[in-house]
């Protein structure tokens, strides 16, 4: 595990970033398909499984970015917003 976390950390920022962007379209999957008309059952299973794809490209984008990566991207966002 340790040598994975450590492959991730020696990923380049941009790609911190777009793994993070990822996870958006997942998350909204994982709620839109609430919407679909099928079984419960089938609901339940896509929720699990598109939920759990926006987690991992979360967390995967939080390891690769770092804590300095993700203070640039917050005062990025802190910038646009004030502009």
């Amino acid at each position: 595990m340790k040598n994975i976390v450590a492959w991730l950390r020696g990923l380049s920022f941009r790609t911190g970033v777009v793994v993070l962007l990822c996870c958006i379209p997942f998350y909204i999957l994982s709620f839109a398909q609430a919407f679909l008309p099928i079984s419960v059952a089938t609901k339940g299973i896509l929720w699990v499984v598109f939920f759990g794809l926006a987690k991992t490209f979360q967390y995967g984008g939080l390891t690769i970015l770092g804590v300095d990566g993700y203070n640039r991207v917050k005062n990025w966002i802190r910038h646009r917003r004030e502009s």
